[in-house]
């Protein structure tokens, strides 16, 4: 039974499995580099040190 991409909606390949293709598995990787993806939290956020 074959899954499917995260990203787009195709079946995955067992090679880049859970994506169906390297391309989409480089889009996730440069959704997480730029911190895209995150945990909602109820602590206020931290302050870059360039916003003082």
């Amino acid at each position: 039974m074959s899954g499917k991409c995260p990203q787009c909606g195709k079946p995955t390949v067992e090679a880049y499995k859970p994506f169906c293709s390297k391309r989409c598995a480089d889009v996730d990787l440069a959704r997480w580099f730029r911190e895209d993806y995150r945990i909602p939290t109820a602590e206020p956020p931290v302050p870059d040190d360039d916003e003082e």
